[in-house]
Formats: C-alpha cells, structure tokens, sequence
C-alpha cells in the first residue's frame, strides 16, 4: 500500500505553505499533490513556487502531481491551466474536464481527481483511453461499490486511490460561500478564507456537526477516518491511501502514524484526535457521516 498527500484544500500564506512542504519532505508519504485545486483567486503562492516545492520533494523521492482547479471560470484561469498541463517536470491531477481535453491533445497522461464522475467500468476505460493512468475514486463509493470496477481497473492497470483521512469534498460553486458568511461580494472577498485554517463550521440547529464550509467548497463537517482499516483497503485492491491535509500539525502526525504502520505492517494506526468528529460511513455502505469503529 502507497500512501499520498492531497493539495492543501485551505487558503495558507506562502510561509505556511513553505514550512509544511519542507516537513513533508522529511516523511515517508510516497506522493504528495501541490496546487490550488478551490478558488483562482488564492494566489499567495505562484506556479513557479509550486514547482520550486516539487523540486524539493522530487529529490526527497517522492512522487509530485500538480493539481488543477476543479471549477473554473474565466479566460485566466484557463491559461494558467494550460501551463501546468504543458510543465514537463510532473504528472498532472485533472480535476475538471477541461484539464482533461488538454493533457489528452498534450499526449499525456493525469491522474482523474474525485471530482470526474468515474462510476463504472465504461467511464473507466474511457478516461482511460483519454489518457488517466490513476483514479482518485469518489468519496461516496463504498467497498461493494468498487468491486465490479476493481477488476477493470486493474485490468487496464489504472491505479486505485481512496481517501483514507481528512474532510471530504462534497460540493462546488460559482458562489463563495466564505464571502457570503462574511457579508461581503465574491469579487471583493478581502480573501477572507486566510483567516480560517481549516475553513468554517456549520452546525444544524441541535448543534451536530454538518459541513465545513470553504471558499466556493463545500465539505463535510466531520473527518472522514478509515487509518485503521487500511489494510482492508489494501486488501480489496486499492494502490494508494490518500490523506487530505487539515491543520499542518495534525496532517503531519498522520502522514508519521499511517506510513509507520504500513511499513511496520501493523493493522491499528497510533493516532489519536479528540479534538475532531470523524465518519467513514461510504467505505461500508452506509450513510457517509456515520462512524464504524
């Protein structure tokens, strides 16, 4: 079992970004993503900074895969695809259809990121053919979901990624839902989201956790947690167990825990958070906010 790193889903400072980066590169996670993946207007780091860090993470060995916004909306931001796409230093996560048609006119290969509607062995074979080489397979496919798609994939040799930790991605907008909170219009937002690490809690009426709200993101309030089931994971045929950063720190203890215990090839992961609620109800069929223990 592989282990990845998804591109930071949070509005950081490029100091953040930096010291994070310089501490993953210390770890054993096998690939880390980089990019800007939410909003255009998050521009605290440039694409030159991003490939400096890949750089640094390279000659660490691990795999870098710039990652592509998943909604885009204006001449600009196209253009700054393109030139990720165009890089030649690294693979590419296509987190919309647009990143897709050009790595696919580039001849080259991308990873599908959860955000492409992969849901059966047809829409395999196509993005296949198109070009993908690795699935970041939908939150909400469980493990009966997957097993009439494994078999294909394997078959094609399209790796398998699942997120094992961190908020899942649940929905995109063209709204901003961060400058709306804050009364203010999306084009005049003051980048408000630097202020919240981790994005903004939203609670029902009785008080239970329900989503986080990031920027144009939304995601889910709790933290979806299947560390100590890896080895199922790995099991049912899945290559990489992919970690969505939330605070640095905390992301950082997990990278440590979970790469441990696949090279020690112990089944209980030693990380424990009492600060987060978690939820990994997909994976067993079951209502995504519901936790299996």
């Amino acid at each position: 079992m592989k282990t990845s790193l998804a591109a930071v889903p949070y509005f950081w400072t490029k100091q953040d970004y930096q010291d994070f980066y310089q501490q993953v590169a210390d770890t054993d996670i096998d690939t880390v993503y980089l990019g800007e993946t939410v909003c255009s207007k998050r521009r605290s780091m440039t694409l030159q900074d991003w490939m400096e860090i890949g750089k640094l993470l390279a000659s660490k060995g691990k795999q870098v895969v710039l990652s592509t916004m998943t909604l885009l909306e204006a001449e600009s931001e196209l253009n700054y695809l393109k030139k990720i796409v165009q890089q030649g230093d690294f693979l590419v996560e296509a987190n919309d259809m647009s990143a897709i048609q050009i790595a696919n006119q580039a001849s080259k290969s991308f990873v599908a990121g959860n955000a492409i509607n992969i849901y059966n062995n047809q829409s395999l074979s196509l993005f296949n053919r198109l070009g993908m080489t690795r699935w970041n397979i939908p939150v909400e496919l469980g493990q009966e979901d997957l097993k009439p798609v494994i078999p294909k994939a394997q078959e094609l040799g399209v790796e398998l990624e699942y997120q094992i930790y961190g908020r899942m991605p649940l929905a995109y907008s063209a709204r901003c839902f961060t400058a709306r909170h804050h009364d203010l219009p999306k084009d005049r937002c003051q980048f408000k989201c630097k202020d919240d690490v981790e994005g903004i809690e939203v609670s029902t009426r009785e008080g239970d956790s329900f989503a986080q709200i990031n920027g144009i993101q939304t995601q889910s309030g709790k933290v979806s947690n299947l560390l100590n089931h890896w080895q199922k994971l790995q099991a049912a045929g899945i290559d990489y167990a992919r970690i969505v950063p939330v605070a640095p720190e905390t992301t950082l203890e997990v990278i440590h825990a979970l790469t441990h215990a696949i090279n020690s090839n112990q089944t209980t992961v030693n990380f424990a958070d009492h600060t987060r609620e978690y939820c990994n109800g997909y994976w067993f069929q079951m209502a995504g906010l519901e936790m299996i223990a």
